[in-house]
């Protein structure tokens, strides 16, 4: 990688086994793969999952130089690995020397929000009823918990937008919702009756 004008300014050589960052950490770069495999694990529940496993071309830990968030996964070196490494500052001057190298951060920057809105889809089918009840409970929450209750129709009408869902499915939920003693739908108003068990169907705590 000698011959690389890159490498040589921003390149750095790692062993198998080294952690790059870890999550939780604060950081300040980002790094584009350019020889090797990097994973991509999160601890979940006490268990680490892993989450991707990145090759040469691929980038990561670019919300460190979009925002100050800490590092929301640990990235570890599989073999050896180069890659270059990029404060914000360093980044900004590279791509704006390198526009095939920009280009194609911004489609893989694409792709994975394309991804990330189809699994967001996916979690909200696969736990619909927990996720339509939370959002009923913070609703409630917000409103209060008299006599009023919620609008109806109105509340239908936001969780289905909210969530990319037909109101037909929203308001077919909600009806089984009553169904179960957890709130009573009288008219064009929705009010709640068992707060309990709202909280423990959308997994909420108090």
């Amino acid at each position: 990688m000698s011959e690389n004008p890159l490498f040589e300014k921003y390149g750095q050589t790692v062993r198998d086994g080294t952690v790059i960052f870890e999550e939780g950490q604060s950081g300040d770069k980002m790094y584009i793969i350019q020889a090797g495999v990097v994973r991509i694990t999160k601890t979940i529940d006490g268990r680490v999952h892993q989450l991707a496993e990145l090759v040469k071309g691929d980038f990561f830990g670019e919300m460190a130089i979009v925002s100050n968030i800490t590092r929301s996964a640990t990235a570890t070196a599989s073999g050896t690995v180069e890659f270059l490494s990029f404060d914000r500052q360093g980044f900004e001057s590279m791509i704006g020397k390198n526009t095939m190298i920009a280009m194609n951060v911004i489609d893989k920057l694409s792709k994975r929000l394309q991804n990330s809105n189809a699994q967001i889809q996916q979690l909200v089918r696969k736990n619909e009823r927990s996720i339509m009840a939370l959002n009923l409970y913070n609703r409630f929450m917000e409103h209060g918990e008299g006599e009023s209750g919620l609008t109806f129709d109105r509340t239908v009408e936001e969780i289905a937008l909210e969530l990319a869902s037909p109101k037909d499915r929203v308001g077919e939920v909600l009806y089984s919702f009553e169904t179960q003693g957890v709130c009573k739908i009288d008219g064009n108003a929705i009010r709640l009756k068992d707060k309990q068990k709202l909280v423990k169907m959308a997994g909420a705590e108090e």
